[in-house]
């Protein structure tokens, strides 16, 4: 009788699946979908639980990308996604936490583009010059 999003993770090692999690909510694996889909699983998470219809999850560009943004230090969070902003693109999601901590999520970074590849590297660079 479950209702909503449940989210499976799993690891392709040596090409076999080994599920990692398995998650009654949305999950960060899927949080490219905030500008990749029609509709978010944030969304529908929300319609499924309200018990309104889904929306269309077809993608809105032939790539879609995330990347996680994970500290590098511990001490206060002081943010500056100012260069990062700057990509086209890429969009800078941070998750308002007052400390980092080493491999801390603190954000993530989703990007759209002309292949999935595409849409990664953008990710990627948005990510690298994001300073927490």
């Amino acid at each position: 009788d479950y209702v909503g999003v449940l989210a499976l993770e799993f690891f392709d090692v040596d090409g076999t699946l080994l599920v990692n999690e398995i998650a009654p909510r949305v999950h960060n694996s899927g949080h490219w979908t905030q500008q990749g889909a029609e509709t978010c699983q944030f969304e529908n998470h929300l319609r499924g639980v309200l018990g309104l219809p889904l929306g269309p999850t077809e993608l809105i560009a032939p790539g879609a990308a995330l990347v996680n943004l994970l500290g590098e230090r511990d001490g206060p969070s002081d943010p500056d996604i100012s260069e990062a902003t700057a990509i086209g693109n890429a969009h800078v999601h941070l998750y308002g936490k007052a400390d980092v901590r080493v491999r801390r999520k603190m954000g993530h970074v989703t990007a759209l583009g002309a292949s999935p590849m595409d849409a990664l590297e953008t990710a990627r660079l948005a990510a690298s010059l994001v300073r927490l």
